[in-house]
């Protein structure tokens, strides 16, 4: 299990590397491009061959690539479709020339639509995705906090979708704030082993590849999207202590996505404090 945490690109993709040595991360997630934005330049071959000498030398674990926020493959307006497609497309291609693991995205909103109606269209979308950006790279289907419609915040959801897919680059990002949010009980070890015996059931641990390790501000079952430091919110030590020390996680990097102790993202004391959490489950 690797404790890492999502870190700025700002001055070349090589810098990120950079920023997670700094606090102490040993896997990094990253944005291949403006996640608030559409286009997805490319990435220049100088500081994308520094990156790879730099994780080379790092020893750091699996890297993650973070997808727009604007993606929304179950949107029922086709003009948002189509840039969601092909957004998508260019930043899994980006994933493949760094060779990371792979590219989370939310599956979004149906916009009221029901999932139902919008199934096949978001199966046919990822489908698109992987024929135009061939590689190893995963495709990884986040799951949600389920506020405004948004597909996957039950695990039957995002199973039926992965069983439809049907791909072996198709996975799950599993994160713990919006799980949390989403009405799962992951902090009594009851709770914790009921979740994820559903989620086996549902989805299939085999298809658990990566954790966003993010508290939450907010109740469970509140359907609200808020991540709070590690041991600040209602997940608190003691769910993490439960998460890290679950058969289930034990070979899964985790990503923190923290706001920070400083309010500037995730920050060395939640990596150490998440060490030492492993350190303490596996004791």
């Amino acid at each position: 299990m690797h404790i890492g945490a999502h870190v700025k690109t700002s001055g070349g993709v090589d810098k990120a590397v950079d920023r997670g040595l700094e606090i102490g991360a040993e896997c990094i997630q990253i944005f291949a491009a403006s996640p608030r934005m559409w286009r997805v330049p490319t990435i220049k071959d100088k500081p994308l061959q520094a990156y790879h000498e730099k994780m080379a030398e790092s020893g750091l674990g699996p890297t993650i690539v973070h997808a727009k926020y604007l993606t929304a493959l179950g949107s029922p307006n086709p003009e948002l479709v189509e840039k969601s497609r092909k957004s998508l497309s260019e930043e899994l291609a980006q994933t493949e020339r760094l060779g990371a693991l792979g590219l989370v995205f939310h599956p979004a909103s149906h916009r009221g639509a029901g999932l139902e109606t919008v199934f096949d269209q978001f199966v046919e979308g990822v489908h698109e995705v992987l024929d135009n950006a061939p590689g190893d790279a995963l495709l990884m289907l986040e799951t949600s906090a389920g506020s405004g419609d948004h597909i996957g915040s039950k695990f039957a959801e995002l199973g039926s979708l992965i069983k439809a897919i049907d791909h072996p680059r198709v996975a799950t990002c599993f994160d713990t704030q919006h799980v949390w949010a989403a009405g799962y009980d992951i902090v009594s070890e009851d709770g914790l082993n009921e979740t994820m015996e559903e989620f086996d059931a549902e989805i299939g641990l085999e298809n658990l590849r990566s954790v966003h390790a993010n508290d939450s501000m907010r109740d469970r079952g509140s359907s609200v999207d808020r991540h709070d430091n590690i041991g600040e919110g209602l997940i608190g030590k003691e769910g993490f202590l439960n998460i890290l020390g679950h058969p289930a996680f034990a070979d899964v990097p985790f990503y923190l996505e923290v706001p920070g102790f400083e309010k500037d993202g995730p920050d060395k004391p939640n990596v150490d404090l998440l060490k030492s959490i492993r350190d303490e489950a596996s004791a």
